[in-house]
């Protein structure tokens, strides 16, 4: 476990509700959820299919409103910023990894990492130097200019990963990492997650309905049916 006890708290949660109209009838989808995420710490929240996760992930990153309370980072309740604002908030704070890779196709590896900094308006050169880096950070030196049809799954998460973290955002979230991935594959790309996270000091935020993710948080929040059953610390496997 690292030092995350004694920092700030990055990510701030407080009596959050979601719910939807399903027909005459309303699924509640989460619950009165209280949460604090401190800075530096990789959070797991852990559930099963259905358990929320998603919907918890996707209220904390702001890409969904809540129906009630509200979600601060860096003391930014982002309920009540606006969608323009919002955006640009994501764009500068807040990166992603996603299960599915989200790589653009018609864009190579290079360009694909450097889009967090174009959004910031980074000189073309400056941002390509950035992202040749960070890929031969992740081992892709060899795919720079390959497109992701030409890179294997692994490949395109090394690329991912590399593209959450060029821009050192605050809070990195991760939706089912590895879910398409080997078990190989799977411990190389969580080796990675942790690495940045610990260089670069950042939050993460891991869904993942994987036990074996535990080895790789510092914190394990549990839901069931919407609703935080558990919180439990753990000591991070060493990277």
């Amino acid at each position: 476990m690292g030092d995350f006890a004694r920092a700030k708290p990055i990510i701030e949660v407080r009596n959050l509700h979601k719910e939807y109209p399903l027909g005459e009838e309303t699924v509640v989808a989460l619950g009165r959820i209280n949460l604090t995420i401190r800075r530096g710490e990789i959070c797991c929240i852990f559930g099963t299919s259905g358990s929320g996760k998603s919907t918890l992930l996707n209220l904390l990153a702001g890409l969904e409103k809540p129906t009630s309370g509200e979600v601060r980072i860096g003391g930014v309740p982002l309920s009540r910023l606006g969608e323009e604002a919002l955006a640009a908030f994501r764009q500068r704070h807040l990166g992603f990894v996603f299960q599915s890779y989200n790589l653009l196709p018609g864009m190579t590896a290079v360009e694909n990492v450097a889009l967090p900094l174009m959004f910031r308006g980074i000189p073309p050169a400056v941002r390509e130097k950035a992202a040749r880096e960070m890929l031969r950070r992740v081992g892709l030196a060899h795919r720079l200019d390959h497109y992701p049809s030409q890179m294997s799954g692994g490949q395109q998460q090394r690329a991912g990963i590399a593209r959450a973290f060029l821009a050192r955002p605050d809070a990195v979230f991760a939706d089912e990492p590895t879910g398409n991935l080997d078990s190989h594959t799977t411990v190389e790309v969580m080796e990675m997650i942790c690495a940045f996270s610990r260089d670069f000091h950042q939050t993460i935020v891991l869904v993942s309905h994987d036990p074996e993710m535990a080895a790789y948080a510092d914190r394990i929040v549990t839901l069931i049916d919407g609703e935080i059953t558990s919180e439990k610390l753990t000591h991070r496997r060493d990277t």
